[in-house]
């Protein structure tokens, strides 16, 4: 089995544990590409930019959890891409260090045609929840090692500017839905960490370091403790 195999597999475990369905999701495995053309158009597409191009596209049978996990049931507005996001940013993490760009809605069949591409199928227990698509494009121009650190950070400068949205939590948990529609002012939520526990820093959804909450000016802040590596950063 390649490494580019096995980094894809990754990817895709990491979406199945992180899509927000009612239910677990496993991977089946690799399926030809036929199997989820029918479900090409619209399609949840992204590019992730690192060491290499990777193209994504997530192909989903059922999208009514969507509107369930963007709290439409609550009259709140929502967007796909908004929901699958962070998803799709833990598959992206599998490929280490990179930017995975703006998510489209567009069909995928180029990509299901084109013979580079991996077709993952994601299983609700028994039943197809979807399909996984993804496609490594090599960046590499020569076999120095110098020069591909190089070209990745010639590619990388052209996206520095980018802004990222950086996240401090200092806690999870989960709900029902009726317990959250029945939250009002004064509730108290448990999360799943103790006080004084290191906070996490996320930049776009991914772990890259831990900290601690101060408050500078008064408005609260986070001092960094830790500044984790690319194999520690993930959730």
């Amino acid at each position: 089995m390649s490494i580019t195999l096995t980094v894809q597999e990754a990817a895709a475990e990491r979406l199945a544990q992180h899509l927000p369905a009612s239910s677990l999701l496993t991977v089946a495995g690799i399926v030809p590409a036929e199997s989820a053309a029918p479900y090409a158009s619209p399609a949840v597409t992204a590019t992730f930019v690192g060491a290499s191009t990777t193209d994504f596209a997530l192909l989903l049978v059922d999208t009514s959890f969507l509107a369930a996990a963007g709290g439409a049931s609550t009259g709140a507005p929502f967007s796909a891409s908004d929901v699958l996001r962070p998803a799709l940013e833990q598959a992206a993490s599998a490929f280490d260090a990179g930017v995975l760009g703006e998510l489209r809605e567009e069909d995928a069949t180029g990509l299901l045609q084109d013979p580079a591409t991996v077709v993952f199928e994601l299983h609700d227990g028994t039943v197809p929840f979807g399909w996984f698509a993804v496609r490594v494009r090599n960046n590499d121009s020569g076999p120095s090692r110098n020069g591909r650190d190089s070209d990745l950070t010639a590619r990388l400068g052209l996206i520095s500017s980018v802004e990222m949205a950086l996240t401090v939590e200092i806690g999870r948990t989960r709900m029902s839905v009726r317990d959250a529609l029945a939250l009002e002012p004064g509730k108290v939520i448990e999360l799943d960490r103790s006080a004084g526990a290191p906070a996490d820093v996320l930049l776009n959804g991914r772990l890259i370091a831990h900290g601690e909450v101060v408050v500078v000016d008064q408005d609260y802040a986070v001092r960094i403790t830790r500044v984790l590596d690319g194999a520690e950063g993930t959730l």
